[in-house]
């Protein structure tokens, strides 16, 4: 069953982390945030949503990198329930889809929860002041193939905070599969 990201609480800070990525290297919020912006992603390897859309993240993101919007995503799936979300297959699918951004690891589940991520996709997008202002979807899509003139959401929001600090006050949330929780 789908589940949907909140709405974007706006100026909320973004929670800062220390979080590994396929080949050991630490990142901090610090590391990844770009002059204009930064965009942090919730994903994983085995959620149809994000399947469907891995492509297009990596050119809107590939692109907003070049406005000054820094990128990352971050897996949190239970891998001992999940083994395909886990750090080796992390690194195969960012090799093969050519990420231009680190792809992390967090195997305490501590970081989507400081985020409140709900769902794979998941995306926060922070203006230059790590001040939430986008708490949306990649696009209308969902987990069918994008029609050749899909409004790209995500990019288009992070365009404007890169130009202007704001998030669109009007957003859709994003809709996935559920973070797949540790059992305690």
């Amino acid at each position: 069953m789908p589940v949907s990201s909140t709405t974007c609480e706006f100026g909320a800070r973004a929670p800062d982390f220390l979080l590994a990525d396929t080949s050991g290297r630490l990142f901090r919020y610090a590391d990844i945030a770009g002059p204009r912006g930064s965009l942090v992603m919730f994903i994983c390897n085995h959620c149809p949503y994000v399947q469907s859309i891995v492509d297009r993240i990596q050119r809107d993101a590939a692109a907003l990198q070049k406005i000054g919007i820094g990128v990352v995503a971050i897996s949190s799936n239970d891998v001992e329930t999940y083994p395909q979300d886990g750090p080796e297959k992390m690194r195969i699918l960012a090799e093969h889809h050519g990420f231009t951004f680190p792809y992390l690891y967090d195997p305490t589940q501590e970081v989507a929860r400081a985020y409140d991520a709900q769902c794979t996709p998941d995306f926060f997008g922070y203006n230059a002041r790590s001040e939430l202002q986008y708490r949306g979807r990649l696009d209308s899509s969902g987990k069918k193939p994008a029609e050749p003139d899909v409004r790209r959401e995500l990019f288009e929001a992070m365009a404007l905070i890169a130009q202007t600090g704001q998030g669109p006050r009007e957003q859709v949330p994003s809709m996935g599969c559920s973070i797949k929780w540790r059992s305690e």
